[in-house]
């Protein structure tokens, strides 16, 4: 097939090392960076640099952009998208981009896919990309209104990337859980090392500190717009993670040994239990 990728960052850039690496599909890679594109190239990342005439030719289109920016780039090339021409994007938040995305398609023959591969690093850009990057990691599709065949390609082509698992949910399902799993982290990450504490951790940190501050190296504009996209879902759970901290506070404060054991081991048996 022809795969166009458009935006070669850590997750655009990684995908396309992936099907270089695992596949017989041709590649061609969209980046308003010049250097970039020619990185890509001469590491074999991509066949091509894109252009109109070629993203008129793509079978299967991986949209790497901010989330305002994926509306934005469809919208504008919806009418160079063949027939049959398998849409889809890598945002993290589902709510504001399926709904759009979908309403375009209806007016084009092409097909819109919402997906999101769960993972990453502290780094960004195409320097951090990797082919490896994706093994044993989740990738979460969004069907929507799209044709199983058009999952399915999706699917086959996440496996061969090194994809362990693939996970189906609708858009709502999603951003709940992603609010849960991935924003709260870095929530929880930033709040904790913006303590005057962190200034002089050196000599007295180890694992547990590393292991709670390590996503709060935060690609800061991506992350504001992510949090804004699904704020009624992770105001949510931040009131969560507060009472569950405050209920912590309190036992610590009241100097309440049997109800701080209570509250701490009833958070390792979920830890035991669901991993």
């Amino acid at each position: 097939m022809q795969i166009a990728i458009i935006g070669l960052g850590l997750i655009g850039g990684s995908l396309a090392k992936a099907l270089k690496e695992n596949t017989e599909h041709t590649v061609i890679g969209f980046d308003r960076d010049e250097n970039t594109l020619l990185d890509a190239l001469s590491l074999g990342a991509i066949d091509s640099v894109g252009s109109t005439s070629l993203l008129e030719n793509a079978d299967v289109v991986y949209v790497c952009l901010y989330p305002a920016d994926v509306v934005r780039f469809v919208e504008e090339n919806a009418p160079h998208f063949k027939e049959g021409c398998i849409v889809t994007d890598v945002c993290g938040i589902k709510n504001q981009v399926c709904g759009k995305l979908t309403e375009i398609a209806k007016n084009y023959p092409f097909v819109y896919v919402g997906g999101h591969p769960m993972a990453g690093k502290e780094r960004s850009g195409f320097d951090a990309s990797e082919a490896s990057l994706f093994y044993n990691a989740s990738y979460i599709l969004v069907p929507g209104e799209a044709p199983q065949s058009a999952t399915d390609t999706l699917v086959s082509l996440a496996k061969s990337m090194g994809f362990g698992t693939i996970k189906y949910c609708t858009q709502q399902k999603h951003d709940r859980m992603i609010a849960y799993t991935s924003q709260i982290p870095h929530v929880l990450a930033c709040a904790y090392v913006m303590s005057p504490r962190c200034d002089e951790h050196s000599g007295f940190s180890a694992g547990s500190y590393r292991d709670v501050s390590r996503v709060a190296r935060i690609n800061a504009e991506l992350w504001a717009d992510l949090f804004l996209a699904n704020r009624e879902e992770l105001a949510d759970e931040t009131e969560e993670l507060v009472r569950n901290i405050e209920r912590i506070r309190a036992a610590v404060a009241k100097n309440d040994r049997a109800e701080l054991v209570a509250l701490l081991s009833f958070a390792r048996e979920k830890k035991e239990k669901f991993g």
